[in-house]
């Protein structure tokens, strides 16, 4: 299992069009993938799952923590904290 802690910059946090970056994103590796809000010290989400990334309530400043398991998890990890940390393309 790989897993990253990092924080979202982005002025509108996890929301809108950088949630659906991520979960374009994640839905690239055929690995589990899960995400929580640290900060509100929320549950694991499908990380593929748009519904739920937005229902993470997730905003600028916070920390995310997102689990990756199987085939191709650390490229996941990799790629979606190089989005994150480039602040999801912008």
């Amino acid at each position: 299992m790989s897993k990253i802690e990092i924080m979202v910059n982005h002025q509108a946090g996890l929301h809108a069009r950088p949630a659906g970056e991520f979960v374009k994103t994640a839905s690239k590796f055929p690995c589990e993938i899960k995400v929580r809000n640290m900060t509100e010290e929320g549950d694991f989400i499908n990380a593929k799952s748009i519904l739920s990334v937005l229902t993470l309530g997730v905003n600028q400043g916070f920390v995310i923590e997102i689990d990756a398991e199987g085939e191709q998890a650390d490229e996941a990890i990799q790629a979606l904290a190089d989005l994150v940390e480039n602040n999801f393309g912008e």
